[in-house]
């Protein structure tokens, strides 16, 4: 990653050739990995990541070809050159058509090698250049169809391009439903880490008492259940980034060993005494005023200062009217795809009352209203389609007046069952406000697993299905 010293890897079952290849590179100020095999090769490619492959072309066991065609699986832009004893040209042509990017011959020049390596080291670098800027172009082209052609969104949009290409950690504010892990996804997307794992987590949707494993992983036998080894999903982003969403959810004790992890870069799994080098970016997302819990005593200080280096925050739909038709029509043919529907567009009574709206549940609240009218409407959606009133949860209210019954020609049953769905909504809403949106304490408040709670939660439109990525956070 940017500001590392190039990591070269000797491969050569001759001790002193790996030692001398491994004196020369260390001169130049590169870092060397040796391995004596191709096997101990492979697995260093995965998990120490070099920059370039010397390899022996001929070795007991596995050879330099099919060294060099596992590591190009496994890393198609890795450059590996060949050294070999029988140097030809038609034999370093042949070498170079099959895959290896150069060759050196033995006895080789100690300038040759260093010029082949930083040659290839060089076109490496020009080959990430370009996919980032073209990964720029594309996060930007990405993030305006996915929330709209507003100025709010281009000023997003500057902020995330002038970040990106940092290792700088990020915090991303806004509301739930306005779109935070978008801007997650276009960050990691115009970086150089792009090419590696994207692993995001819903630290509201994750029990405490599982979430050390769940972020750190565990050894097998570490606790009761634990009947085998499982990788955590921090160390699942090894090169990549790591996105903790809802980030105020995640319990104290976790919030200190995280910190502890990202200031070392290294992590244990639960159960283990052997640390695990990590490299990765984190970001992190939350509708909460983190500082403000920071200096309340609900959220470490420290760990806070160390999210914020820089914050991105994502404004709420209705500070961005200009995108709400854009994603209404978005979503209309989005839901008149799925559900086999030829709904054509909005009557101008359902414009007015779309851009009226507050959107308190923002883009989320907005696509949900559109499917449901979809489903309602024939040929064009209306101004009754949309039930704005009622939106966001899908529950009606309760009747204010004895002539305000608007469940004529329902059983009684039936009216019973949207009551109680009225009540437990409202009553999950309040205590959510209560704990701050931390789902574990709500749970516990209202006497309920976590399970149940979680269920709730997606059955009210509460949140969104966990299917349902593009508008999650």
């Amino acid at each position: 990653m940017p500001d590392n010293k190039p990591r070269i890897m000797i491969v050569d079952d001759d001790e002193l050739v790996r030692e001398m290849l491994a004196h020369i590179v260390q001169k130049e100020g590169f870092v060397s990995l040796l391995a004596p095999d191709g096997e101990s090769a492979l697995k260093k490619v995965s998990s120490e990541k070099p920059d370039l492959l010397l390899v022996d072309f001929k070795m007991p066991g596995m050879n330099g070809m099919e060294v060099m065609t596992k590591a190009k699986a496994l890393d198609p832009d890795l450059p590996v050159v060949m050294i070999t004893a029988y140097a030809d040209i038609e034999g370093a042509v042949e070498a170079i058509r099959v895959g290896f990017y150069d060759y050196l011959a033995k006895p080789f020049d100690n300038r040759d090698v260093i010029r082949v390596i930083h040659r290839a080291l060089s076109e490496v670098r020009l080959k990430r250049k370009l996919r980032s800027l073209t990964g720029r172009i594309q996060a930007k082209d990405f993030l305006r169809e996915l929330m709209g052609p507003s100025d709010a969104v281009t000023r997003l949009i500057t902020n995330v391009n002038s970040v990106a290409d940092t290792d700088f950690s990020v915090l991303i504010l806004g509301e739930t439903g306005s779109g935070k892990e978008l801007v997650s996804q276009a960050l990691h997307r115009c970086s150089l880490r792009s090419e590696a794992p994207f692993i995001a987590i819903d630290c509201g949707a994750i029990p405490e008492s599982l979430f050390e494993s769940e972020v750190f992983g565990h050894e097998k036998g570490a606790y009761t259940g634990a009947d085998h080894q499982k990788p955590g999903k921090i160390e699942m982003a090894h090169g990549g980034t790591f996105f903790l969403d809802e980030i105020y959810n995640m319990p104290m004790g976790s919030q200190s060993k995280l910190l502890r992890a990202l200031q070392e870069k290294k992590i244990y799994r639960v159960g283990d005494t052997k640390p695990r080098e990590i490299d990765v970016r984190l970001l992190a997302a939350s509708n909460m005023d983190l500082e403000a819990q920071a200096v309340k005593g609900d959220f470490r200080n420290d760990l806070f200062y160390r999210l914020n280096e820089f914050t991105i925050r994502v404004p709420p739909l209705r500070e961005r009217k200009e995108d709400i038709l854009y994603l209404a029509k978005r979503f209309l043919d989005q839901a008149s795809k799925e559900l086999d529907k030829s709904v054509k567009g909005l009557s101008e009574n359902a414009v007015r009352a779309l851009v009226s709206h507050a959107w308190p549940g923002n883009v989320r609240q907005l696509k949900a209203t559109i499917r449901r009218a979809v489903l309602l409407a024939e040929e064009v959606v209306r101004g009754q389609h949309l039930d704005l009133k009622n939106s966001f949860g899908g529950a009606a209210e309760l009747p204010t007046s004895a002539t305000d019954v608007p469940w004529q020609g329902e059983s009684l049953r039936e009216i019973a069952q949207r009551c109680t769905v009225i009540v437990e909504r409202r009553v999950i809403q309040q205590v959510l406000q209560r704990t701050g949106g931390n789902k574990a304490k709500a749970a516990r408040l209202l006497q309920v697993d976590y399970k149940t709670l979680h269920t709730k939660l997606k059955t009210l439109g509460l949140k969104a299905p966990d299917g349902e990525k593009g508008w999650e956070g």
